[in-house]
């Protein structure tokens, strides 16, 4: 499937996923670990060349033990450089996927609310449904969304001091202008756009301590988000540019960095309650809509609930082989 241009290859089901789920009675998190540990290949194989690319992202359909309570099913989340604990964009696909592979028993016209738990939490996508097949634009609402940190004075190795908020939209983003760095997020080389971004990460990484109010194992930051500046409310889209993990790009505007923005833009007083703001992907120029539904609080922290609205679509069904003696069938990572 695709969400806006970036790619979700769904695996729907592994027998050696559930049967650790099974056997030792693991959390979601704690089969992120286990994932990551023993069964890494699986990761390699699907999103390294040369089955995948430098850009490609999965989804691993959890079923059983990992999605238990009300959720309808469980998913990790599957990138080139390792497994992320949200994904907006895979979210929106995931529902739709949901309602025509039969994971949701009574699905109901004209939309079916989908409970979706990942590694940060449980999600809600609201998918249309017309009693035969799911349709677009799908919906979601986030997990709690806060504001990290606003105006962080951080100094970028060869590049300068920079200001930046970080905000969590079930994963930690930094943002700031791109014209911080001399850059220009809808007509700077997007290779000078993801060295910048890049930089800022790993700088933010040295200089800033996250903290996530319910487990350690999500304090980490995901990426930057370099935007147009563009943060006040505006009837017209605003632009950015996802660089996330491994200097992967994302091709869409980012469901769980959208969710961290809009937070971010309500606890700055830019936007209200339900006042929707569309944002524009800088490499395809798709587009998700956001808005915050709901205060709440998270932790120590006051806190939003997001909803995200994009397009996602089928692209096809895929039959991999892995023949024993193939020296790279576990895949490569060309850079």
């Amino acid at each position: 499937m695709h969400t806006g241009g970036e790619p979700l290859r769904v695996v729907p089901r592994l027998e050696a996923a559930e049967a650790a789920v099974a056997a030792a009675g693991l959390s979601l998190l704690e089969l992120r670990r286990h994932m990551a540990a023993a069964q890494d290949h699986v990761r390699r194989a699907l999103m390294h060349e040369p089955r995948g690319h430098r850009g490609m992202y999965g989804a691993l359909v959890v079923r059983g033990g990992a999605a238990v309570g009300d959720a309808d099913l469980a998913a990790l989340f599957l990138h080139g450089a390792g497994y992320s604990a949200m994904c907006g964009h895979a979210v929106l696909a995931l529902g739709r996927f949901a309602l025509d592979y039969g994971l949701v028993a009574a699905p109901r016209r004209p939309e079916t609310a989908v409970r979706l738990r990942c590694p940060c939490g449980v999600v809600t996508a609201f998918v249309p449904w017309d009693g035969h097949r799911s349709g677009n634009p799908v919906r979601f609402h986030s997990v709690p969304a806060f504001a990290a940190a606003t105006d962080v004075p951080i100094d970028v190795p060869g590049r300068g001091k920079v200001v930046v908020d970080i905000g969590y939209g079930g994963t930690f983003y930094a943002f700031l202008s791109a014209e911080q760095l001399g850059l220009d997020v809808c007509s700077s080389k997007t290779r000078d756009l993801v060295s910048a971004a890049s930089a800022v990460t790993e700088a933010v990484k040295k200089q800033f301590q996250l903290h996530h109010p319910e487990s350690e194992d999500l304090a980490f930051l995901y990426g930057t988000i370099l935007t147009d500046g563009r943060d006040a409310f505006s009837e017209e889209p605003t632009t950015n540019i996802c660089v996330f993990a491994d200097e992967q790009v994302d091709r869409c505007p980012t469901g769980s960095g959208v969710t961290a923005r809009i937070a971010l833009q309500y606890h700055k007083g830019l936007i209200q309650l339900n006042q929707s703001r569309t944002f524009r992907s800088s490499t395809t120029g798709s587009l998700f809509t956001g808005k915050a539904v709901k205060e709440t609080k998270f932790g120590d922290y006051n806190a939003v609930v997001v909803e995200v609205s994009g397009e996602a679509f089928y692209t096809g069904t895929a039959t991999f082989t892995m023949e024993e003696e193939d020296p790279l069938k576990y895949g490569f990572f060309f850079k």
